[in-house]
Parts: structure tokens; C-alpha cells; sequence
């Protein structure tokens, strides 16, 4: 069965490797105060961020409403769905919608899958599915496989700036303040059950790189045929400087790093980075 993969727009993805694995990508959009912008292929990212950086208010985002995966899923046929968390985003559950409307319509039932994480997890949870797909394993297994996955997987992610947690009120300005001026670096990520949680205050990048690192030995993964995903906000060297002191003490079949798209660019903020295994 030639299975299709349909995620939301916050599972980033470079032109090529969207290409490769014929993934379709359900957008989201994000909200300055009176403006909307769809979180899509035509999305000028620095220039999203640059309004983001000007704009005082706080910055909001929208699930994809069910239509569209609706539309996704009678196009695509027998397919997959990644979405981000449900526990922070509808994007889930308008899944789930859209796909009880598809199949109102007399087309077959997509499979949604709750990626627990975002951004670099959901990449890392759709390069998973086209490696199954490839394999051709029934969806029954695919479905046991995913699940499986989804539970073991670990992502971790370091901002460079506070400013978009402290305007959704994540975190307060003065607090915001101290850990810029004292060079703290926050090491968070997903907690296994879909909320975010803060792993270690990593006092400047060279401690902060090596704690990152350090949570691969201790998930106790074997790296060997897995792949792990690095997603950057502007941030291209710091990345690659990441993945290169990886390969030398791990073996992972491939690392792939992604530039984040909008919605990901909207809360990694400019030189954030995600890593997820």
C-alpha cells in the first residue's frame, strides 16, 4: 500500500525532503495584533520575524481548522497524520475532526498520530514513517511502530532569545532580564506526555552544547540505524557545530538539519535551536 504522510506546518521539513517523502503539509497561522500570516511555502520567514521583533502585543496562532485535513486525506487517500501536541495545540484534535469527516464521505480512515513534541519531533516522527512506508509494513504495524517510537523519543530545545515567552506571560520580564544578562542558557523540551518542561540552566554555550549532548547518553538510546534531527532559527553554524561533535561520539544513520519554518520560527525566536532523537 502506498501510504501518503500528511503533517501540520510546525513538522519541518526542507523542499527536498518534502519532496522525497511526498509529505503534505496542513498549514497553521499566526497573528500580530490585526495581521494573519499563513505558515506556507509563500511565508517570508525573516520577514515574519522581523514584523514579530517589532510587534508589542502578543503573538497568537491557529490550528488548521478540520476542512483542511478533511481535504488533505480524501486527496491523499490511505495516509498518515503528524500533528503537534495535543496538549498544546488543537492542531490533534482537528485532525481527528477532519478525518471523522472524511470518512463520513466515504473515503478510508487516516491514521493521527499525537507527535507529544513539535518542530524537530514531528520531522523526526514523519522521517520515521516514509523509512516503515519504504519497508512496506502493514499499517497495523506501522501504527504499533510509530506509537512506539513517539514514546521513546527525546526532544530538547535552547532559545537564544525570551522575548515571545515573556509576551505570551511564560515568563516574566524581570526573569527574562537576569538569564540574558547572566548568560543562563535554558535546556527544555518535550516531557514525554506533550508538555513542555525545563531540563537545566546551562551557564554560557559551551556548557549549555555539552548538557545537550550529554542527554543522548543518557536516554540510553542505541543510536545505530536511527536518525536525529536538528532544527535551527537562523542559526546554520550552531547547528552543524552540534551534529559534527555528535558524529564523533555517537552513530546515528543520518542527522538531518532543518532551517524551522513560521509557527516554529514564532516560539524558537531568532537563533533558537530544537534537537530531537
Amino acid at each position: 500500500m502506498n501510504y501518503k504522510i500528511i503533517a501540520d506546518s510546525c513538522c519541518d521539513l526542507t523542499p527536498d525532503m518534502k519532496k522525497e517523502m511526498g509529505i503534505v503539509s496542513i498549514p497553521l497561522t499566526m497573528t500580530l495584533g490585526d495581521k494573519e500570516f499563513c505558515d506556507d511555502e509563500h511565508l517570508d520567514v525573516n520577514g515574519f520575524l522581523d514584523e514579530l521583533k517589532a510587534f508589542s502585543g502578543k503573538p497568537l496562532s491557529a490550528s488548521p481548522p478540520p476542512i483542511l485535513y478533511q481535504e488533505a486525506i480524501e486527496t491523499a487517500g490511505d495516509s498518515f497524520i503528524v500533528t503537534l501536541s495535543d496538549k498544546i495545540s488543537g492542531s490533534y484534535s482537528n485532525a481527528v475532526i477532519g478525518n471523522s469527516m472524511a470518512v463520513e464521505n466515504g473515503n478510508s480512515r487516516a491514521h493521527v498520530f499525537d507527535s507529544k513534541s513539535a518542530v524537530a519531533g514531528e520531522t523526526l516522527i514523519a522521517i520515521k514513517l516514509y523509512e516503515l512506508i519504504k519497508n512496506r509494513m502493514s499499517k497495523e504495524n506501522i501504527i504499533e511502530a510509530t506509537n512506539s517510537f513517539i514514546d521513546n523519543m527525546k526532544t530538547y530545545f535552547v532559545l537564544e532569545n525570551y522575548d515571545n515567552l515573556q509576551k505570551n506571560g511564560r515568563l516574566s520580564k524581570i526573569k527574562g532580564s537576569l538569564i540574558h544578562f547572566l548568560n543562563i542558557k535554558l535546556i527544555m523540551g518535550a516531557d514525554g506526555h506533550g508538555e513542555i518542561a525545563l531540563f537545566e540552566k546551562c551557564r554560557g554555550m559551551k556548557h549549555m552544547i555539552e548538557q545537550l549532548i550529554s542527554y543522548i547518553d543518557k536516554s540510553g538510546k542505541d543510536t545505530h540505524n536511527e536518525n536525529l534531527v536538528i532544527s535551527h532559527c537562523n542559526n546554520h553554524p550552531l547547528a552543524e557545530q552540534l551534529s559534527a561533535l555528535i558524529v564523533k561520539r555517537f552513530h546515528f544513520k543520518k542527522i538531518y538539519i532543518v532551517p524551522t519554518g513560521g509557527l516554529s520560527s514564532m516560539y524558537a525566536d531568532d537563533k533558537g535551536i530544537i534537537m530531537a532523537f
